[in-house]
């Protein structure tokens, strides 16, 4: 009788079990792993929108002569050109630079173009702040009573 169990191959139930339980939380470890680079690769499709969104709009700016100066401009941005992401802009224009003390029109100044995107994120307001400069040409829709504004 002992001729023939001996003769036999397989695996114990405690075998099993064991092969089971290291199966188990090596799969957990790997689900683990899964669920924090698809939290990352979200995040990082934000920020990859937020950048775009930050370029599209400061183009914008820096080409626009108009942009009033010295006044906080902010708007949304439209959620078809977001993919549905809840994001908005905030952008001031200050003068940096005189090419004198008393600048007439036809002479450069240069301007300093602050510009903040922010965005909802998981119930968190998050921003990405962005600064430009560009060099312009007085015009005379720039000064008000002679005094440049």
């Amino acid at each position: 009788m002992s001729r023939a169990m001996t003769g036999k191959r397989g695996f114990t139930l405690l075998e099993m079990i064991v092969a089971t339980t290291i199966m188990g939380i090596a799969i957990g470890g790997l689900m683990s792993g899964i669920s924090s680079t698809t939290r990352n690769a979200a995040r990082l499709r934000d920020y990859d929108r937020v950048v775009q969104l930050a370029r599209l709009r400061m183009n914008s700016l820096l080409a626009d002569p108009r942009v009033l100066r010295n006044v906080t401009q902010e708007g949304m941005f439209d959620p078809a050109l977001t993919g549905g992401l809840e994001s908005g802009w905030r952008a001031q224009v200050t003068m940096v630079e005189k090419s004198s003390l008393t600048p007439a029109a036809g002479e450069y100044v240069l301007d300093r173009i602050q510009l903040e995107i922010w965005w909802m994120s998981g119930g968190q307001r998050r921003t990405f702040p962005l600064d430009s400069y560009r060099r312009r040409t007085l015009r005379q829709e720039d000064f008000a009573d002679g005094v440049l504004r």
